[in-house]
């Protein structure tokens, strides 16, 4: 996912009152107080790097910074990027060239910020090169290019901290890393080994999100159910009581605050199964994002995956048996290295079996400093393409026949926006920028982040159509 697209990032629950786009301290010089340093924020990459963006903006505007809305009117730009594949790597250094040719003062951070002397060749000029979640670094290189101008009565953040999402939902990181090698990644590489924060930090942070009216939280970390291997479980208190630093306490834990909780990348361990009773007792979503990646044993071995996917199969089904309503959604990988066509009728035919509710694909790309690279049998292009189309064929139906089977049905969303008498809303069944949309008309006394109940009334390949049946809470 792509964040930012060369755009500004300004949006937060404390510029709630502004218009899009529109930084609160530009407000500043028109009062006539002495006017404090402003920072330009450009954002790539996945949900983890937008909660580094949001960290870091949080940190700035703690100590007074302002957020600028444009190049123009910024002291100097940050440019958070993304390494992850080679397309998003040629993406961040266009933006860092712009961020250059528009303003002329940049600081880079960010997964590709950990190949500094790649920047460096490329753009000498750039003031400071910081790797990713080095917030102090990020900050020592704002200091030295641009001091902050203390000003008690401005330097002011709410609880929550400064957020680059709707205010109604946020982004919840739990760790930084991941301890396993898939042979398609460099994020051990970029990010390092897990490294998981203490569930009292966590919780204590999701509760302040919760009280400042984000209503949906969405887990995100390399690997959210080995949350807390590497700090052994240590335990922490929380509203009284001892939780461990795992993923089942955790998930008890963020199901007692009365909200909306979205598990992502969720990796299928055994323990992931002790989570699904709080999905049927309505704790937290019934929703699951699990990176299958393929299904054939032969690509997963090469791949450095776990190669049971009949097992697999059968979790799936326990999970429906126990919660009926869950949506699973996932991704996957087509054209890897050594994939032959039974390799990929294989994939099919799971597909067809398992009946995901979202499923995203994506054509193999080689990335530098990936394993992968030296594997044998490289698949054509035209090949990938032909199967990527394939497979989101295939995909296609399955959620339009699952979609379908959802008219009539009465299900509760919650608004994204409202315009033109429509409101663009989400079931449970959805997460933001990545699944599919409830478009409810008429959408008359609703606002963003209200929570309604709906009937369906129509379904489309990947979205819903629906009336509003009750008042929003």
């Amino acid at each position: 996912m792509r964040t930012g697209q060369h755009k500004f990032m300004n949006r937060s629950a404390a510029d709630a009152k502004s218009k899009p786009g529109a930084a609160r301290g530009a407000e500043t010089a028109s009062r006539g107080a002495r006017p404090n340093p402003r920072i330009g924020l450009v954002s790539l990459g996945c949900p983890k790097a937008l909660v580094d963006s949001e960290r870091i903006l949080t940190r700035l505007r703690a100590e007074g910074y302002e957020i600028a809305p444009s190049y123009e009117r910024a002291d100097l730009v940050l440019v958070n990027t993304c390494g992850f594949i080679d397309s998003a790597r040629a993406e961040s250094l266009d933006a860092i060239g712009e961020a250059l040719a528009e303003n002329g003062r940049v600081v880079v951070t960010g997964c590709l910020g950990a190949e500094s002397g790649l920047i460096r060749e490329k753009y000498p000029d750039v003031l400071a090169v910081t790797g990713p979640h080095q917030y102090e670094a990020v900050m020592e290189a704002v200091h030295e290019a641009l001091p902050p101008a203390h000003d008690p009565y401005l330097d002011l953040v709410p609880a929550q901290g400064i957020k680059l999402t709707p205010r109604h939902y946020a982004y919840l990181k739990i760790s930084e890393g991941c301890n396993h090698r898939c042979s398609f990644c460099i994020i051990p590489h970029l990010r390092g080994d897990l490294a998981s924060r203490p569930i009292a930090d966590v919780l204590r942070e999701a509760e302040r999100l919760a009280l400042a009216g984000v209503k949906e939280l969405l887990v995100i970390s390399q690997d959210t159910s080995a949350y807390g291997v590497d700090i052994k479980h240590a335990a922490g208190a929380w509203r009284g009581e001892s939780r461990r630093a795992h993923f089942s306490d955790l998930a008890r834990g963020l199901g007692e605050l009365g909200i909306w909780v979205r598990l992502h990348y969720v990796y299928p361990y055994p323990h992931v199964d002790d989570v699904i009773p709080l999905m049927a007792e309505g704790k937290i979503l019934p929703y699951l994002d699990i990176p299958f990646q393929h299904a054939s044993p032969t690509v997963l071995k090469a791949m450095r995956r776990p190669a049971n996917q009949e097992r697999t199969l059968d979790r799936i089904a326990r999970w429906r048996a126990l919660a009926p309503d869950i949506a699973i959604r996932s991704t996957f990988i087509v054209g890897f290295p050594g994939e032959t066509e039974a390799d990929f009728a294989m994939l099919l035919d799971w597909l067809q079996e398992a009946k995901l509710d979202r499923v995203g694909c994506f054509k193999y790309e080689p990335i530098e400093g990936a394993a992968a690279n030296a594997l044998p049998g490289a698949v054509a292009d035209k090949v990938k393409e032909e199967r990527w189309h394939r497979f989101m064929q295939a995909q296609r139906k399955i959620s339009a026949a699952k979609l379908a089977a959802k008219v009539g049905r009465e299900i509760e969303v919650i608004v994204d926006t409202v315009e033109n008498g429509r409101a663009v809303a989400r079931s449970k069944a959805d997460a933001p920028e990545i699944d599919g949309n409830v478009f409810v008309k008429p959408a008359a006394g609703l606002r963003a982040g209200d929570i309604v109940k709906v009937r369906v009334e129509k379904a489309r390949d990947y979205d819903l159509e629906a009336k509003p049946l009750a008042a929003a809470r």
